[in-house]
């Protein structure tokens, strides 16, 4: 890993982010910055290079939009096809289908605040490199939470194996919630709310765990934690990861780090493995285990 937290500092999660994108046709591809008043506080973000800026769809825009939706519903299907990585139920994960119905149309069907900000609060200072609309080519963001702080790395994919930059950070006593947002419905998105009232809205690798891992939810464990059924359920995990692959993305291979174990509330077991494949990738393996070793889904994991 090209980043670490230094000593006395547990990390305890890190995935992709980017700043969220509207899904209604009214905002699609879309994203605003305001202050609490609903003004557009683009423009004072200091440093911030040029970006789209936000003017809502009219009605002929919005019939391009839902076109280009269905047209582009396949592609996620496609990419799960190729892993046919399902969910213990057999539902591919990841599937797209209708973004569901908003609960907070003001700020999700009329207008998309990802930034909700008077001046001088927390989230007017994060890396304007959150954007996707700005973001360089080659160029990843990545949410780091530790047990001290939250962070923002830049990963700059044209530099080899150069370290990530520290783009941004923020104590944790700063941040008053970590929420997973019901919508869309797949539960991708997060709202970061700060302590001075500001928030912030971000598109996430695993926005249940997130959430999860704020609020103390999920703490990792040994298999020495585990119970005999679960320990055996782990052991086949290991042996025979239920994956397969299309021949285009390779081969599984034998696994071979340890799982990444999690306490979930009422015994529940999270484990995660990496399986590696024959063209140098690997994929991430979830299962959630109960106590008597069998796979469940629990709740909030089916987003």
């Amino acid at each position: 890993m090209d980043w670490y937290p230094p000593p006395g500092e547990s990390l305890l999660m890190r995935t992709n982010v980017t700043f969220a994108t509207g899904l209604a046709p009214t905002v699609a591809g879309l994203r605003s910055f305001r202050d609490t008043e609903r003004h557009d506080i683009e423009a004072e973000l200091a440093g911030w290079p040029p970006g789209p800026g936000f003017t809502p769809r009219g009605k002929a825009d919005r019939a391009g939009v839902r076109a280009l939706d269905v047209a582009l519903l396949g592609i996620p299907r496609l990419i799960n096809i190729i892993g046919n990585i399902a969910a213990p139920s057999g539902q591919l994960v990841g599937e797209p289908g209708s973004p569901g119905k908003s609960q907070d149309p003001e700020n999700e069907v009329d207008d998309f605040p990802v930034m909700w900000a008077d001046e001088g609060t927390t989230a007017r200072t994060v890396p304007w490199q959150l954007d996707p609309a700005r973001q360089p080519k080659r160029y990843r963001t990545e949410l780091v939470l530790t047990d001290q702080r939250l962070l923002i790395l830049g990963v700059d994919a044209t530099a080899g194996l150069a370290p990530a930059d520290e783009l941004w950070q923020t104590p944790r006593v700063s941040v008053a919630a970590i929420e997973q947002l019901a919508y869309p419905q797949n539960g991708s998105d997060v709202r970061v709310r700060f302590a001075d009232g500001s928030w912030t809205r971000w598109k996430v690798g695993d926005a249940t765990k997130l959430a999860a891992r704020f609020r103390g939810e999920r703490k990792p464990v040994t298999e020495d934690a585990l119970t005999p059924q679960q320990r055996q359920r782990v052991a086949e995990l290991v042996a025979e990861p239920p994956l397969s692959v299309a021949r285009s993305v390779g081969g599984v291979l034998p696994v071979t780090e340890p799982p990444t174990l999690e306490l979930l509330p009422d015994g529940i077991v999270a484990v995660e493995l990496r399986v590696p494949l024959s063209n140098g990738t690997d994929q991430t393996l979830t299962r959630y285990l109960s106590p008597s070793g069998t796979d469940v889904l629990p709740k909030g994991a089916e987003k």
